[in-house]
């Protein structure tokens, strides 16, 4: 065993155990049970803790040392063991010459014959000190951890109980084992492993933490050791560990049966959300081939405001002014733009500027808008049981929530035939309907309502879709992330009509990439176009036409 070499500032700890373990000469103790009953005096009479690496490093550095002191021993000293718990070999006088700072080990005639300890140490504490190590097996220490707990405490009454109740216990069903088991575990030791403990048995195990920074904004799990995490647009691999592909089905297990959903080979893909909010899918064997993933989108833990997309770069002042008026005056909007461009998040801080009078309806797959109104009813569709009946469809909501004298209707994402009445309703009185849909540009968002209503049967010869899409659509917002990890809205235009068989757009906000932009950082400038909008009159009839005015102005 290659030995850890001991750093300066610990060779005065290694000079008391190799004192301390050449003045125990009880017999039928090796070398290395001499030195782990030396080791365990020092750390308790250390007055800072000890790293348990360092512990590690002080054992096999004061074994190697000792070594020809005891030559029928000499193999069994290249792997170091731990010795049995204090109890049976608790000194009892100190030998005169010992140091006056460390305490004594017994001496032989006060000591009563022992049972031959274990050649090695225990599985649990190897498990232990290994995980020390590393700070990305603390998985793997957690769930050691739990099976040595299911003998000393109930889960099912731990479960029960409030929170700082279920900490204080299971912390000191851990101090007491580690005491039993010689782990040397210290306070900050113990308070991670009982954090983990916790989200092991009651949370969502290794992603607790993920899912606490602030700063990350997606969770991926590809597998038990591949966890990425994005963080200001950027991915990156992150220390997060699953013990194996089964403790990833459980935690996905756990997730979506919190919304009332299950993962099974029958339904080997699901959505599903947490109780924040964040948006979660999961996929297993067989569709997922190298084991089951989780991908999570987190949102912020408070609403998101304009001032903040626009404090983020996100948009310029005049465009949040002038988004907020088409807000404000009920206009149709599209948010259109890539997975993770940021739809959802414009959505929310869209709904800052509709007035709290107003009775919204929103309708999702997975519940993720937030919306910052008192009176908002929301719908999530549902997917169909283990008989392949109970589905109820984005379609067969938003149909319902025509009936609810809905003021405005809010659908999370078009996908498929709903917009034909969304299109609709957005034709018949409910103004001010919005809804987000994947597409690269306004132009392509248009051919892709067409395309999603073809789907639904319509024929798209006919133009009547096409006609329905010019009259119901006011705005279409672009968004898009770009390669430096920034969300920026690219395009804001209005749908000025029809030339022919042509929806035509006119933009009145544009990005333009500055050609200085290095591969890392995306510069640009927005710029109004000078175009006045069509709606100019309805903001007229809403008294604020002055307000467009000078926002039109900047």
């Amino acid at each position: 065993m290659k030995h850890e070499v001991i750093e300066h500032h610990n060779r005065a700890a290694l000079d008391r155990v190799l004192h301390i373990a050449r003045h125990i000469d009880a017999d039928g103790l090796s070398v290395e049970e001499k030195v782990n009953t030396a080791l365990t005096f020092v750390v308790e009479a250390a007055g800072t803790p000890i790293p348990l690496s360092h512990q590690r490093a002080l054992l096999a550095q004061a074994v190697a040392e000792l070594g020809g002191d005891a030559p029928s021993r000499t193999a069994a000293a290249t792997q170091p063991t731990a010795v049995p718990p204090a109890s049976a070999h608790a000194p009892a006088d100190t030998p005169a010459d010992a140091e006056a700072h460390a305490p004594a080990p017994p001496r032989a005639s006060d000591t009563a014959p022992r049972p031959a300890p274990e050649p090695k140490l225990p599985a649990l504490v190897e498990s232990v000190n290994a995980a020390a190590a590393s700070a990305s097996d603390i998985s793997a220490m957690a769930g050691e951890m739990i099976q040595a707990l299911s003998d000393v405490l109930d889960f099912t009454e731990v479960a029960g109980l409030p929170r700082p109740e279920q900490e204080s216990r299971i912390h000191d069903a851990i101090h007491g084992l580690s005491e039993q088991r010689k782990m040397h575990l210290n306070g900050r030791e113990v308070a991670d492993l009982v954090q983990a403990v916790l989200a092991d048995m009651l949370g969502l195990g290794p992603l607790e933490r993920l899912l606490a920074d602030e700063t990350v904004t997606d969770i991926m799990v590809n597998g038990p050791d591949r966890v990425y995490a994005e963080r200001r647009g950027k991915l990156e691999l992150t220390a997060t560990r699953f013990r194996d592909n089964a403790h990833v089905h459980a935690v996905a297990s756990r997730m979506v049966a919190a919304v009332g959903r299950r993962i099974d080979e029958a339904q080997p893909m699901v959505d599903a959300r947490l109780k924040d909010g964040s948006r979660v899918n999961v996929a297993i064997p067989p569709l997922a081939i190298d084991g089951p993933t989780i991908t999570i989108r987190k949102f912020p833990a408070d609403p998101m405001k304009m001032e903040t997309l626009v404090a983020n770069g996100s948009l310029s002042e005049q465009m949040a002014g002038f988004l907020g008026l088409a807000a404000y005056l009920r206009l149709n909007v599209l948010v259109s733009g890539g997975t993770g461009s940021g739809k959802t998040t414009l959505m929310n801080a869209l709904s800052a500027f509709i007035p709290a009078t107003e009775r919204l309806v929103t309708i999702e797959d997975a519940a993720e808008l937030r919306f910052q109104q008192p009176h908002v009813v929301r719908f999530e569709t549902r997917p169909p049981n283990v008989e392949g009946k109970g589905e109820v469809t984005m379609r067969t909501l938003v149909r319902n929530a025509l009936r609810m004298r809905p003021d405005r209707i809010i659908i999370g994402e078009i996908r498929g035939d709903e917009v034909l009445d969304l299109l609709q309703a957005m034709n018949t009185g409910h103004d001010g309907s919005m809804s987000t849909l994947h597409a690269n540009s306004p132009r392509e968002a248009m051919t892709r309502i067409e395309s999603m209503a073809a789907l639904a049967g319509f024929d798209m010869a006919s133009g009547v879709v096409r006609r329905q899409l010019a009259d119901a659509v006011q705005l279409v917002i672009q968004i898009s992330r770009m390669r430096d990890g920034t969300r920026r809205i690219t395009s804001i235009s209005e749908v000025a009509g029809l030339e022919g068989d042509v929806v035509t757009l006119q933009d009145l906000f544009t990005f333009e990439t500055d050609p200085d932009s290095t591969r890392n950082e995306v510069r640009g400038t927005y710029r109004y176009s000078g175009y006045r909008p069509k709606f100019a009159g309805r903001a007229a009839d809403y008294g604020v036409s002055a307000d467009l005015d000078a926002v039109l102005r900047g």
